[in-house]
């Protein structure tokens, strides 16, 4: 793709504000040098907008506050005018219910912030897993010039001599402990080795995997996706995205020059490449509905069925995110990619340069982290897409963190109802299960947790456990965390509490689950089904106010994205009438 930069100097939004000496310049500017800002930087300097989603109770993102002096630094260096302005920060480990019913808020708030305030480009400084989707759907929506920089992950953790990967360990260890494998004290002390320094998780996690594609995406500078959190490399990032940024404005080089169909198409096979979070496909089609770009679930099965997982990181292998960064990170994938003739090499991004020309000269130093093709962990990565008379408009599942056995599977389906009735069963010994059953759990998508938390990795029964089984097929409407490994269907679309076919499975009935022909198969009469689904209603009554009842009346399902209906493309960020 080829970009013809605007013509410089132009009038930039930011001066319909600050430029000029009528009554209402001078009562923006008037305000603004209270903080002890020169005349000069409202002189028709780009305004670069910080968008900070720096917050104590976001863990991941705690430290975005030092790395947004070092943006600072390199938007004065390129001569423009940054102003830091706090963002929603959705984190992902503390926010009741999820995270998820706050990524479309988060959204939400930001496009507006970037819309209603002077601010000619935006640095997206995000880390935990719904900030950095949040904010790429804000910059898609309103399509001013922006980059990404993400936190960077945390450094490798090690309990006993083994790494401990963040999340992935947690289910881990949290399953040794019901199989009395391991004991709550040793739990106790293997926590502390969790979570070691700042940054995000250091497994191939959501947070891991959203930066890596932005990086793909081409919205943040090359190698950007690996850096730990706490290596000066990070902070270099930093400052050269801030650089960046003030000549990207003045080039007039949007998210839309950038996220064209190309390079989604290049994200969905570098995410297969890396062993990447299923939640990328939700996020990936909300950005892409914001951006006005055409993007489904069949993209992601055609685009990444035919990709080896070559990226040897938890959950689906042994290494964690530090390591990929010493390999090379990022740009080493993307390069094997395009050899592979498995990327659009021309694709733009944020740099001005074309994917390609990016990654081209970097070389791999560690092929036991970035694995060579044929010594790949799974020889057809991605993310399959899987349809039948349960999931008719789609569910997902990552087949590196699968277990082989179980990719072709027919079981008696154990019923939860929600995820209350999960706990409440669970860990009952007269549970008629085994590993044989296919657990089925229902009423956890975008409308019935509300919000779709990451519950779909549910925990397998205590009498199982013990039996030495650490996998069995689970099926959902919910989501699971990027750091957590199994058998697992999850975004079943529709969803239980839209009345999806999910909403009516009964204990006993028998699942099919075969993923080499992409089918998800409730075994009973499509008269049956019919009938079931006549007699069906809901079994959660929507909340009546708040925010709660704007997600749930207007979210959508999880095969587009679950996005809210009123948020979807591309509004641009005008400057309308002054009020003063």
């Amino acid at each position: 793709m080829t970009f013809t930069p605007a013509p410089w100097p132009r009038r930039l939004r930011s001066q319909d504000w600050f430029g000029g000496n009528g009554r209402d310049q001078i009562y923006h500017r008037g305000w603004m040098k209270n903080q002890g800002f020169p005349h000069d930087l409202f002189d028709g300097r780009p305004v670069i907008g910080i968008l900070n989603t720096w917050s104590e109770l976001t863990p991941c993102n705690a430290h975005l506050n030092v790395l947004a002096e070092f943006v600072k630094r390199g938007v004065y260096e390129a001569g423009g005018f940054p102003v830091e302005v706090p963002a929603f920060s959705t984190s992902e480990s503390a926010f009741r219910p999820t995270a998820m019913m706050f990524r479309n808020l988060a959204a939400m708030s930001v496009e507006e912030q970037m819309r209603g305030q002077p601010m000619d480009g935006c640095v997206l400084l995000v880390g935990c897993d719904k900030t950095t989707p949040s904010l790429l759907m804000a910059a898609g929506s309103t399509d001013l010039p922006s980059i990404v920089v993400t936190g960077g992950p945390m450094l490798n953790g090690y309990y006993k001599g083994e790494r401990v990967g963040s999340g992935t360990h947690l289910w881990k260890f949290s399953e040794a402990v019901k199989a009395g494998e391991m004991t709550q004290d040793e739990f106790a002390e293997a926590e502390a080795s969790m979570s070691r320094s700042a940054g995000s998780c250091n497994t191939m996690g959501t947070a891991s995997t959203m930066a890596s594609m932005a990086e793909a995406l081409g919205m943040a500078l090359s190698g950007n996706a690996a850096i730990p959190a706490v290596d000066s490399r990070r902070r270099v990032m930093a400052q050269m995205s801030g650089r960046r940024i003030v000549q990207m404005v003045k080039d007039d080089l949007k998210p839309s020059d950038v996220m064209v169909k190309a390079a989604f198409e290049n994200a969905i096979r570098t995410n297969a490449a890396i062993g990447g979070s299923t939640n990328a496909v939700i996020h990936l089609l909300a950005i892409a509905g914001r951006v006005g770009v055409d993007l489904t679930l069949d993209d992601w099965d055609r685009c990444g069925r035919d990709v080896p997982t070559v990226v040897n990181l938890m959950p689906s292998g042994k290494y964690l995110m530090e390591e990929f960064f010493y390999a090379g990170g990022l740009p080493v994938v993307i390069k094997r990619l395009g050899e592979a003739g498995l990327l659009h090499k021309d694709a733009l991004t944020v740099s001005g340069q074309s994917m390609w020309d990016q990654v081209k000269d970097v070389t791999n130093h560690n092929e036991e982290v970035i694995l060579p093709a044929e010594k790949a962990l799974a020889k057809s990565g991605g993310v399959v897409v899987l349809k039948g008379n349960l999931a008719p408009k789609g569910a997902v599942l990552k087949p590196s963190a699968a277990s082989s056995h179980l990719l072709t599977h027919r079981g008696r389906a154990v019923v939860f109802e929600d995820i209350d009735d999960y706990k409440a069963k669970i860990n009952d010994e007269a549970l008629d299960i085994d590993e044989t059953c296919v657990m089925v759990l229902k009423n956890c998508g975008p409308k019935g947790y509300p919000g779709m938390a990451e519950v779909g990795n549910m925990g397998l029964p205590p009498k199982v456990l013990r039996k030495g089984i650490t996998d069995m097929v689970r099926i959902s409407d919910a989501r699971m965390s990027g750091t957590a490994y199994g058998t697992v269907c999850l975004h079943t679309s529709p969803e239980a509490a839209a009345g999806g076919p999910l909403a009516v499975v009964q204990n006993g009935d028998f699942i099919e689950l075969d993923v080499p022909n992409r089918r998800l198969h409730l075994d009973i009469s499509d008269e049956e089904l019919a009938a079931r689904l006549a007699a069906w209603t809901p079994a959660h009554e929507l909340y009546q106010s708040g925010y709660a009842w704007l997600h749930q009346s207007h979210v959508q399902g999880a095969d587009t994205g679950a996005d809210l209906d009123f948020l979807k493309g591309c509004r641009g960020a005008p400057v309308g009438k002054d009020s003063h």
